[in-house]
């Protein structure tokens, strides 16, 4: 078998992990009865909130959501990612943001920690900086075999924009790029689709990006859309706005067949440069 289906879980995240975790057990519930063997949670999914008690909670979060991720692996049979929770960096001032990809036998098979922090100014008077309780991680992002069939590179969120760290986890053998994210409403209603879809096609690759919607900290508002696209760039399943998921089909054949019509992977005369 070379095909599964896949599940890019959508959540309206709290300051309330508890809360959280149930939300997020409840998509997974319904993913895992849709027949998905591989789940994304989006980045924040176990804390979503201020900046102070995110650092308060940290060490506690940082167990508890990896105890999580394993527990629900092996309860559902499935293949999970959590999108990203805080790690302690040590300092008492920052954390790393944390993505974990757990197997169904509840095996930790890869964490990353995110690499691009999204320090902006945007025009609608929004800023944010990410760098202020946020390190950067120290590692690329890896590469992993799940299901005994398909590779899979992590990422998270502010990634996306940066093409750079995805050619280099295709040319590690990746089939799947996750992207879980929590990308703002301004920037998501002109960037988040086709950032996704161009991730997909300059990488003949499937994207899977699960993502936040609805409002947090009482003031900021998430995209949603967390999307299933094809290699060819194809949209294959769309969450909207609605805590829920996108479900949609993973066809290593399909893959196949696109990166032999549209070779350009091979194409590549980087030696030139």
């Amino acid at each position: 078998m070379r095909d599964f289906l896949a599940a890019a879980v959508q959540l309206t995240s709290s300051s309330d992990p508890q809360s959280n975790f149930t939300a997020a057990e409840e998509q997974i519930d319904l993913a895992a009865r849709r027949g998905a063997e591989l789940i994304g949670l989006p980045e924040n999914f176990a804390f979503l909130g201020e900046d102070s008690r995110r650092l308060e909670l940290a060490s506690d979060l940082a167990e508890q959501a990896s105890s999580f991720l394993v527990t629900m692996a092996r309860r559902y049979q499935v293949v999970i990612m959590g999108g990203g929770f805080p790690v302690p960096v040590g300092d008492g001032e920052h954390s790393y943001q944390r993505a974990q990809l757990v197997g169904r036998d509840g095996q930790i098979l890869a964490s990353y920690d995110k690499l691009h922090l999204f320090d902006v100014d945007l025009a609608d008077g929004s800023s944010y900086r990410e760098s202020a309780s946020f390190s950067p991680g120290m590692t690329p992002p890896p590469v992993v075999d799940v299901l005994g069939l398909c590779r899979v590179g992590l990422s998270i969120c502010y990634d996306v924009r940066f093409p750079e760290l995805y050619r280099d986890l295709i040319g590690a053998g990746a089939e799947l790029l996750m992207i879980p994210a929590a990308f703002t409403a301004f920037t998501g209603k002109d960037h988040w689709q086709v950032l996704l879809q161009a991730r997909a096609i300059e990488n003949t690759s499937y994207v899977l990006a699960p993502a936040q919607t609805g409002v947090y900290a009482g003031r900021r508002q998430n995209h949603g859309h967390s999307m299933v696209i094809d290699p060819w760039g194809t949209v294959l399943a769309d969450a909207g706005v609605s805590p829920g998921a996108a479900v949609a089909p993973i066809d290593l054949d399909h893959l196949e067949r696109i990166r032999t019509q549209m070779p350009c992977l091979k194409h590549r005369r980087t030696a030139l440069f």
